[in-house]
């Protein structure tokens, strides 16, 4: 079993691509100089140094991971190791649900008055512009 140390020094961008937040090292500096990062509720240089407590905040994809520093690692290791470095408090995303068209069979001819309505309020709903 590899023991994670608590004690030392270790920069952000480091910890990061170290516990497979990013791909490379310089995929995680960028993302601290883009504002993308934030270490404690602060925004915050690719230098600073993390010590085990200290929140941090990071928009990737689109999304927000909150994780909580409990191990020092300056070195990229396995996913199972990795993950015993920091705890997840990320929320659960909410599903997106996409919409499904709908499809008339072939050859049914232009739609109808009635049946143009019933799309146009099917859209409506999914659209969430009810009149």
């Amino acid at each position: 079993m590899v023991e994670i140390p608590t004690r030392g020094k270790v920069r952000l961008d480091a910890w990061l691509w170290a516990v497979r937040i990013y791909k490379t090292r310089s995929a995680a500096t960028t993302a601290c100089r883009a504002g993308h990062v934030r270490l404690n509720g602060d925004p915050v240089k690719a230098s600073q140094i993390v010590v085990p407590g200290d929140r941090i905040r990071v928009r990737k994809d689109g999304w927000d991971r909150e994780l909580e520093v409990t191990g020092l690692i300056s070195k990229r290791v396995g996913a199972p190791v990795a993950v015993k470095c920091y705890l997840d408090h990320t929320p659960p995303r909410e599903k997106v649900v996409v919409p499904q068209v709908p499809i008339r069979d072939r050859g049914a001819g232009r739609p109808t008055k009635k049946d143009r309505r019933e799309m146009d309020r099917l859209r409506s709903s999914w659209l969430g512009t009810e009149d």
